[in-house]
């Protein structure tokens, strides 16, 4: 059975995303075919994807490697969410359904309980799952791929910090999730904008001495291998 580039493409960004591959390390075709256990042709089209998002890039003389992003652009990204995510969130006050209200409703629930427990690493995971089911809910394709590519991206750059006030946090959670529900887009964008700010300051670069400060660095990961 043929597997679908598409599955090979989300196995080898996740894999760029936890460190497997570090940054500037090289993707031979052969290498990636038989880590997945599939054959050339998807691994191809995989990092042709890839490439267009900006995980790998093609060297001459060394083929398709990981990208090193330099710290201006991982500095851009956040800026881009900044704008994009308040969009968003005004697109799903026009637009959301009530099986979306439904979902951001029940994380916003759980949430509030989780961080009243002091739960970290499960309010981690549902906030990843509340911004992308607003981010759904704005009924844009074209949007949820950005916001869905920005946050593989800002996942494989930065750590996040935990809030110092996660209950805080939630609060601010619930009252997009009500600006929503209300259908006030400039209330729910308002809201998002001073939340996705408040956010974007908690991130720290990943191996800041891996991530070059200029396109012309030495590519210290390539020459180690």
């Amino acid at each position: 059975m043929r597997i679908p580039a598409h599955s090979v493409c989300t196995a080898i960004r996740d894999d760029i995303v936890s460190g497997v591959f570090e940054r500037g390390s090289r993707l031979t075709e052969e290498q990636l075919a038989r880590r997945y256990g599939v054959s050339r042709v998807p691994v191809r089209e995989a990092l042709r994807t890839l490439e267009s998002e900006g995980f790998v890039t093609t060297r001459r003389h060394a083929g398709a490697c990981v990208a090193e992003p330099t710290e201006q652009e991982a500095a851009d990204l956040l800026e881009i969410r900044m704008l994009l995510e308040p969009m968003g969130a005004a697109r799903a006050a026009q637009r959301r359904t009530e099986a979306h209200l439904k979902v951001l409703r029940g994380l916003v629930r759980l949430g509030q309980e989780r961080a009243r427990r002091g739960q970290g690493e499960d309010l981690r995971s549902l906030g990843g799952w509340f911004h992308e089911t607003l981010a759904q809910a704005s009924g844009s394709p074209g949007l949820i791929a950005l916001l869905t590519q920005l946050r593989h991206k800002i996942a494989w750059m930065y750590a996040v910090e935990q809030p110092a006030k996660p209950v805080e946090s939630w609060i601010e959670h619930g009252a997009i999730v009500d600006a929503v529900a209300r259908g006030d887009a400039e209330r729910a964008r308002a809201l998002t904008a001073v939340h996705t700010e408040r956010a974007a300051a908690a991130h720290r670069l990943r191996r800041p001495d891996r991530v070059r400060t200029s396109q012309h660095a030495v590519n210290i990961a390539s020459a180690r291998h």
